[in-house]
């Protein structure tokens, strides 16, 4: 009987440590888990007034690596009626890189570039992404669907430290997307006013 307790203590002190190692390996598996679902977190939420992405967008972004000189945004906005048309909807991925920051003092700051790259597709059946059947092959060698920009602004900033305890920023921006560079390209008749767009916006930091 003797030997039996000493077996059943020996087992029993085994497979505690393996226990531990498991609740050990679980707790940061967990931690992991959380820390990803904590970056999915949006940074921050911004509207925009024009810029190809439709007369009004709003969405979140992410800003994040050194200095959190990188952002990476959503947008969903909508394109409105036109003669018996119907309003269209929006979706735009977009990129941006704003090098550096200068502090202007009493809470505002300039970010003298922000430069990027976005993606833009409308929500409508008779657009396209492959060219349909019904036309010669490479009549349309573009998708009528999705347009790539790029863009270039500047953005003013203040941090509201009495009421929301947030940053807050202004932005213009001037972009362009790949047919009309392409057009400018090709007809030396277009002037840089042709293709370029205007647009500007409000965002404000969450986190």
């Amino acid at each position: 009987m003797k030997k039996f307790f000493s077996n059943l203590l020996l087992i029993l002190f085994s497979i505690y440590p393996l226990k531990l190692l498991a609740q050990t390996e679980t707790d940061h598996t967990n931690e992991r888990l959380l820390t990803a679902w904590q970056k999915m977190i949006p940074r921050y939420t911004k509207i925009q007034f024009a810029g190809g992405m439709g007369l009004l967008s709003a969405g979140v972004g992410w800003n994040y690596g050194h200095n959190k000189s990188w952002e990476t945004e959503m947008l969903w906005g909508f394109v409105p009626s036109f003669s018996n048309d119907r309003t269209k909807l929006t979706m735009t991925l977009r990129e941006n890189y704003v090098p550096w920051s200068v502090r202007l003092g009493k809470g505002w700051s300039l970010q003298p570039l922000s430069c990027g790259i976005y993606i833009n597709t409308i929500f409508d059946g008779n657009l396209w992404i492959k060219e349909p059947k019904k036309y010669p092959n490479g009549y349309y060698w573009f998708s009528t669907k999705i347009r790539t920009h790029v863009q270039l602004g500047q953005r003013i900033s203040f941090y509201d430290k009495k009421f929301i305890r947030r940053t807050m920023s202004l932005f213009y921006e001037l972009s362009t997307c790949d047919l009309y560079i392409l057009n400018a390209c090709s007809n030396r008749y277009v002037r840089l006013s042709d293709i370029l767009s205007l647009s500007f916006g409000f965002r404000i930091q969450l986190i």
